[in-house]
């Protein structure tokens, strides 16, 4: 995601900046949205037995996923709740959509598996950095290609087993995605590490240079 330069409205003046306090905010109510409606998803799953809906459902969350960091950034709406809220809802939306789709045995296991996996173990790793003071990790290029491609993968993986009527196509596009998705996203794993050694270092040089001060 490309940060742009501030948007002039109509009466020539660019928004401004909010409080990094702020609480209500679009993009923060976007992700609160987003985490409200995966009981929705897993009562389309389970409770209605609607693959089809849910998996339309799913792919809309995932496709929304950029929409949120697009307007706090692009609008200057960053907030602390929002630097936390975010990543959140993505890493539930990963859990809670995959966890489901493998009980349901719409996936392949290893597949699913393989993507849950590398998601814990970024995820566990990016807390441990920040309870040791590191700064935060940018997303890098493969990462954020990685789950666009499985954001899509899995809901394509879930309509393969409805009663759509291009379940046939699906599965075969759900390999399209869901293939360069995985790879995208190990390469990000791989990176992952000398960033994060990076960024625990400036985080602690920064650190002794406020105490210092």
């Amino acid at each position: 995601m490309t940060v742009g330069e501030p948007t002039i409205e109509v009466g020539g003046t660019a928004p401004e900046p909010v409080d990094g306090s702020a609480i209500l905010t679009i993009p923060n109510v976007i992700s609160l949205v987003r985490l409200l409606c995966l009981p929705i998803f897993v009562y389309l799953m389970f409770g209605r037995d609607n693959r089809a809906a849910a998996a339309g459902l799913l792919a809309v969350l995932g496709a929304t996923d950029w929409i949120d960091g697009y307007i706090a950034r692009h609008y200057h709406q960053v907030s602390d709740l929002g630097k936390i809220l975010d990543p959140v809802a993505d890493r539930l939306l990963f859990f809670v959509g995959i966890g489901c789709i493998l009980i349901d045995g719409s996936v392949p296991v290893w597949f699913a598996w393989m993507v849950l996996v590398r998601e814990f173990v970024v995820a566990a790793t990016t807390v441990v950095l920040g309870l040791m003071g590191a700064r935060r990790v940018d997303v890098t290029w493969f990462g954020k290609a990685g789950t666009f491609g499985l954001m899509f993968a899995f809901p394509l993986f879930l309509a393969s087993e409805s009663t759509m009527g291009w379940a046939d196509t699906g599965r075969v596009f759900a390999w399209v995605t869901g293939i360069p998705g995985l790879a995208f996203s190990y390469v990000a794993w791989a990176l992952y590490l000398p960033l994060g050694i990076k960024a625990l270092r400036e985080g602690r040089a920064d650190r002794a240079a406020a105490e210092a001060a």
